[in-house]
């Protein structure tokens, strides 16, 4: 059974080792998010980022190894959609579950972070016995970059980026040719309130829960915040942040392990059916109340009714999954100043509108 107690305890050790090793100050804010799709899907994907969201398409490219297309929002963390040509996927066996097979390569599977060394900073992390997909930072026309190999604990890899200064902002590989794609974003009034990446949930095992927390406070500058715990669904929601303002991590987890598919709870049901992923990905969104009525009018349909209210300070929503990520959009307005992030009533009704997937 899970408990804050041993979870704070090893944060408080991974702060002090992160002090120790000089990684303080070398990791910002969440800078990107690659997901990756099948290749016959990813056209529509990105169809749906741009239906669904406030995001552009700022550029669209591919090389020897895989389709790329950026999309970008001011003031908000861009979304990398991606589709490998072929080879390796170091992904495969953390997207195996009973309901992937159709995409085996469907998944959010980067968080890359902005690092004003990361060539030093791959270096410490190297010290301290982490693992990463390449040799070497590689060296790009506008970035350096590097990124961790998939953790046992979520699947996900951590990256991390530094731009190079002078440099057009491109994701571009030396010999990448530009592929624009034959897509419009449509003109709808509503998509212009629906704003920056807010928090990207992680679903994890309630057994892994503080290891996979653990884990990412070592890789990065974020610390452990607090958690919502539903007994009654046997969930618990996790957030580390770096600061109040910025894009937040959240873990879902169990307070006990999978035992079941009748008794476990919508969150261990769903690792059991999809594996440790991403579940959602939460925009910020102005005017919540037309902007959920426009894009239901628009082709999609929801887990529930808005939840949560002014008096309560927000309003959240829960899409239903994408047919080609296996991603759940969350779209979250937060009243008059309201800092708690969550509240429980909240995510028990959000939990519990999952009991659908």
């Amino acid at each position: 059974m899970n408990d804050d107690g041993a979870l704070r305890r090893g944060a408080a050790r991974v702060l002090e080792e992160r002090e120790a090793a000089g990684l303080c100050g070398l990791v910002g804010g969440l800078d990107h998010v690659v997901i990756n799709t099948e290749p016959v899907n990813f056209e529509a994907t990105v169809g749906e980022m741009l239906a669904f969201t406030g995001y552009g398409v700022a550029e669209a490219f591919e090389d020897g190894e895989r389709r790329v297309c950026v999309l970008s929002l001011p003031g908000s963390a861009d979304i990398l959609v991606t589709a490998r040509k072929g080879g390796v996927n170091p992904f495969a066996a953390a997207n195996a579950g009973p309901k992937t097979a159709a995409m085996p390569n469907a998944r959010l599977e980067t968080f890359v972070f902005a690092s004003p060394d990361a060539p030093r900073l791959a270096l410490l992390q190297r010290g301290r016995g982490v693992a990463f997909l390449s040799n070497r930072v590689l060296d790009r026309p506008g970035c350096r970059f590097i990124q961790t190999a998939p953790s046992a604990f979520t699947g996900n890899s951590i990256g991390y980026v530094q731009w190079k200064s002078g440099a057009r902002r491109s994701y571009a590989t030396s010999g990448a040719k530009d592929t624009p794609l034959d897509l419009v974003k449509p003109n709808k009034a509503y998509l212009a309130g629906i704003g920056r990446l807010d928090h990207v949930a992680t679903r994890v095992r309630a057994e892994e829960r503080d290891a996979a927390i653990l884990e990412f406070m070592g890789l990065t500058n974020y610390d452990f915040a607090f958690a919502v715990y539903v007994e009654s669904l046997n969930s618990i929601t996790s957030v580390a942040r770096l600061s109040p303002g910025d894009y937040a991590q959240v873990f879902t987890s169990g307070i006990a392990p999978f035992r079941n598919l009748e008794e476990s709870g919508p969150t261990e049901k769903f690792i059991y059916n999809y594996n440790t992923r991403a579940h959602h990905l939460a925009f910020e969104t102005r005017g919540i109340e037309d902007a959920v009525a426009g894009l239901a009018r628009d082709g999609l349909d929801f887990l529930s009714d808005l939840i949560g209210s002014r008096e309560e300070g927000l309003k959240q929503i829960f899409s239903t999954m994408s047919p080609t990520t296996f991603l759940v959009n969350e779209y979250i307005t937060r009243y008059d100043g309201f800092d708690g992030f969550f509240t429980k009533g909240n995510v028990t009704l959000l939990t519990k509108s999952t009991e659908k997937q």
